[in-house]
């Protein structure tokens, strides 16, 4: 099967197109943020959606590779096919594809520093580790249940606030915490219906995620929860004076219901549905990202 495949699909498969939009949207976010106090500069701004996308597809190619070495991957596995595990591309190349992409992410990241300082040097360093130790290295992240904390952090505190400051150049503003906060737990909520997925082969292979440690109800709470965090935000930003079209992210009100209760009520077993519900978990992310960042901007 593997030899029907063409090389570009292999790696696009490899780089999970579906969870990509979470990349650009804490930076569409920080950038609305910093266009708001007319601090919005473009060659900045494109410089973190650069290094966004490249640091995640190397923490995606990283996955691919340690989750294999690891036996997380194992026949079985009810989620979309690594291309390690699967055979399509070999742990040599994958590892190797790994380090280059984060080198260039690295790249870019080294010409952020012209307008972030030594901070940048900080976050870039501390987001591109983040991104191997994932899954790999003496501590692995989301075998021990800090994947979704990782997301948080990294998808929401050092990217959306990061992106403001290379821009801004300024103190951050309490609206620009909350902005992050909700945008780190909507990407937080990706890695949460890949680890309700996974839960069973997980546990085999010594993955001890917060699915595996506190039961599948508490994540179908903590997944409602980041929703209805991320759908008062709006609201709160509306009361702090930024204007009614912050408002229109509400629109996503019905879709958030769905997704969480879509969520709850997939059997165990149902891989299809579950990467549905992880690419629709995406796409809700980068949807109200887009929406906030309108209402901000026009705010």
């Amino acid at each position: 099967m593997s030899r029907e495949i063409s090389i570009f699909s292999r790696w696009l498969l490899a780089a999970r197109p579906r969870t990509l939009p979470a990349a650009f949207a804490p930076v569409a976010l920080g950038s609305a943020l910093a266009s708001h106090q007319h601090n919005f500069r473009s060659v900045p701004a494109l410089l973190c959606g650069v290094f966004a996308l490249l640091a995640q597809i190397g923490a995606n190619f990283a996955n691919d590779y340690f989750d294999f070495r690891r036996g997380a991957d194992a026949p079985g596995r009810l989620g979309p096919t690594r291309a390690v595990a699967s055979g399509l591309i070999s742990p040599r190349a994958m590892l190797g594809a790994t380090f280059l992409v984060l080198a260039l992410a690295a790249v870019a990241g080294c010409a952020l520093i012209t307008y972030g300082g030594w901070l940048i040097i900080l976050l870039g360093v501390g987001s591109l580790l983040a991104a191997l130790a994932y899954t790999g290295g003496p501590f692995p992240l989301a075998y021990h249940g800090l994947g979704e904390v990782a997301a948080l952090v990294f998808f929401g505190y050092v990217a959306v606030l990061g992106t403001f400051y290379v821009q801004a150049g300024s103190r951050l503003p309490p609206a620009a915490w909350l902005a992050a906060t909700a945008c780190g737990l909507l990407a937080a909520n990706i890695l949460l219906v890949n680890n309700i997925r996974d839960a069973t082969t997980d546990t085999r292979a010594g993955k001890r995620t917060l699915v595996v440690r506190f039961g599948r109800k508490f994540a179908h709470r903590l997944y409602a929860f980041n929703v209805a965090l991320a759908l008062i935000t709006p609201v709160l930003f509306f009361i702090a004076g930024s204007g009614p079209f912050v408002l229109v992210a509400l629109v996503e009100l019905p879709l958030g219901l769905l997704l969480a209760r879509f969520l709850a009520a997939t059997p165990d077993g149902d891989g299809p549905r579950f990467n549905r519900l992880l690419a629709q978990s995406a796409q809700f992310l980068a949807l109200w990202a887009g929406l906030m960042s309108l209402g901000i901007v026009f705010g």
